[in-house]
């Protein structure tokens, strides 16, 4: 049975990754803040485990990676992210908000990946996958939303780097981004249901090759511009 573990998986896409992963017979290990949102995971099955875990706390994230000590994990989806104040007019940034955003968006994945590519590099399909947005397109920025766009301009940065420094172990790491998606964080203005976006990336990261590591996906397969 190949094992995935998502961040950030209690409510969005994480649980929407975490549902189709336990409808076709994967291993799903998870990771929520709130115990509370455990309840909802517990339902899809005895197939999906649980852990309390901010990912911004290293010793949490250290105590996981004890726990899942030898526990190989074939993808790894660094999933948890918040977009931080929306809207904000220049002269009126929330730094301390923008500080937080990349803690989550940014930091953390890095700190994630850093505790467990020992489990990924000893499963099969040895695949990480960094939760990014279009938004975090240099290309294709038309202004607006500094903060979000900085953090995930940021994590492409950061993927691109483990794509480079875990290649000699096997690994393959990309972005991707899964479209506007109807979401507490998309809104209801998105064109896009969970479902699809989430069927969509699966699709991408099943069909990855190592020769792809290091480069951005949309949820539909297509290549994104940094």
């Amino acid at each position: 049975m190949p094992t995935v573990l998502i961040t950030g998986a209690g409510r969005g896409l994480g649980f929407e990754f975490a549902k189709q992963y336990a409808a076709d017979g994967w291993k799903v290990i998870t990771t929520v803040r709130d115990p509370k949102a455990g309840a909802r995971l517990s339902a899809l099955g005895k197939a999906v485990e649980i852990h309390i875990a901010d990912v911004t706390d290293r010793p949490a994230i250290a105590r996981l990676a004890k726990d899942l000590k030898g526990a190989p994990i074939d993808i790894l989806i660094c999933n948890a992210g918040i977009y931080g104040p929306k809207g904000q007019p220049f002269g009126q940034t929330d730094y301390a908000s923008w500080e937080q955003v990349m803690r989550v968006n940014v930091l953390a994945p890095m700190a994630v990946v850093e505790a467990l590519a020992d489990n990924v590099a000893a499963s099969t399909q040895k695949r990480i996958v960094m939760m990014s947005s279009s938004l975090g397109s240099i290309a294709r920025n038309d202004g607006g939303d500094p903060i979000y766009r900085s953090s995930k301009a940021a994590l492409n940065q950061v993927g691109k780097t483990l794509a480079a420094e875990l290649k000699g172990r096997g690994i393959t790491v990309v972005s991707v981004s899964p479209g506007w998606v109807k979401t507490d964080m998309g809104g209801e203005a998105a064109p896009l249901t969970a479902d699809v976006s989430i069927a969509g990336m699966c699709k991408v990261i099943a069909g990855l090759k190592p020769k792809d590591t290091g480069r951005f996906f949309h949820y539909d397969g297509t290549e994104n511009p940094w």
